[in-house]
């Protein structure tokens, strides 16, 4: 079982199973297969005339730091309460043949964490992945690579918040040596190690958790092997964290 993200199948460090391997090599066949066509398609004299056609949004094509400039900036249009009008009908026009979002997000499921609003958003900007806790299981870790490796999103965002519901429950469940009902123990599986490295720590016990949930979180996306470790390492994603506060609205980012 891992210990930073308490899933005994997790893909990251020198660890890699099948399923990592067949979506890797699936990746890589892909990216040879374009050559291959391309070869083609010089053989053919009408197809040498034909431009590569433009991402959907260009002005989502951005460097990591830009990435996450323009996110925090949109946070601040949130917090002020100064949303942008989106054309929602010419967005979904521009985006009926694909997407190119700016920046992944892996946040809480709480109802009350809307990273779309969070950020002031318009469609086909924000590759959002939620679940209770923002746990990084191999789902959306599969996800998080298919954004970063098919669609070129250059930052992810670990998102995690104030009142964390499923902190809470994991937090009482092991104080209390309770077995919650259902599929739940499970989620307390993967957020146990994060209570255990705050034990001891000054502060609010549910707050650190989360926090270092968080921490926990971003460190098995940066090192998830083979893809998200390779981007990382040719610096063309940058996964970092964040707490929303439920108050002001307001996204703190934390190392």
């Amino acid at each position: 079982m891992c210990q930073a993200c308490g899933f005994a199948d997790i893909i990251h460090g020198s660890k890699m199973r099948r399923r990592a391997f067949v979506f890797g090599a699936a990746a890589a066949g892909a990216l040879t297969a374009v050559p291959g066509a391309n070869a083609k398609a010089r053989k053919s004299p009408s197809k040498q005339t034909k431009k590569p056609s433009s991402p959907p949004k260009p002005e989502n094509v951005l460097t990591p730091d830009e990435a996450l400039a323009r996110l925090m900036e949109g946070n601040k249009r949130y917090q002020q309460g100064l949303a942008r009008r989106h054309d929602f009908a010419a967005e979904r026009e521009a985006l009926v043949g694909g997407q190119n979002p700016y920046a992944a997000i892996l946040s809480c499921a709480d109802s009350r964490i809307a990273p779309e609003y969070a950020f002031d958003s318009s469609r086909g900007d924000l590759f959002v992945v939620r679940v209770a806790g923002n746990v990084a299981n191999p789902y959306n870790i599969a996800s998080l690579e298919y954004a970063v490796e098919v669609l070129k999103t250059p930052l992810i965002l670990v998102l995690c918040h104030e009142a964390c519901g499923a902190v809470k429950s994991a937090i009482s469940s092991i104080q209390d040596h309770t077995t919650l009902p259902g599929h739940l123990p499970s989620l307390v599986a993967a957020l146990t190690p994060a209570v255990e490295a705050v034990r001891g720590r000054q502060g609010d016990l549910q707050e650190n958790a989360t926090v270092e949930n968080a921490r926990m979180c971003a460190t098995t996306l940066e090192t998830a092997t083979p893809l998200l470790s390779a981007a990382v390492n040719e610096k063309r994603v940058k996964v970092v964290s964040g707490i929303y506060r439920l108050a002001d609205g307001r996204v703190d980012l934390f190392a």
